[in-house]
């Protein structure tokens, strides 16, 4: 795997909109049949996991403390349509919890799939 933002130009792209002041325009980035599952781990076995459609992704975006946390990439990867991304979580700056997400490109440029782990108990840097 590789470090460079353009190992996974989607998901790069995506976590810096994400990280901006228009969080909801990753809505426009999604295929018709988006799907994801989005566990977040809070630490102390407490997760929730946000899975379903574009009215799941609509749901964590709504619950999202807006402009407080920032995704930052440790290493990425693309083989095909599908890129890994490995990152850190921070608040504030400070690291928070580590995050792995996978994506998957459709044809047209939008994303199909979407998996992500979030835990706080562990740290790749």
């Amino acid at each position: 795997m590789t470090d460079t933002p353009a190992a996974a130009p989607f998901l790069t792209a995506w976590f810096e909109i994400l990280d901006g002041d228009e969080p909801s325009r990753i809505l426009d980035l999604i295929s018709d049949d988006f799907s994801l599952s989005i566990l977040f781990s809070t630490g102390d076995g407490n997760a929730t996991d946000f899975a379903g459609d574009r009215a799941a992704l609509v749901g964590y975006l709504e619950q999202r403390e807006k402009g407080t946390r920032t995704h930052h990439l440790l290493s990425a990867t693309t083989l095909g349509q599908e890129e890994l991304f490995l990152g850190e979580v921070r608040r504030a700056g400070v690291p928070e919890a580590s995050f792995v997400a996978a994506g998957q490109v459709n044809g047209e440029g939008r994303l199909r799939r979407l998996l992500i782990g979030r835990s706080s108990e562990i740290r790749f840097t």
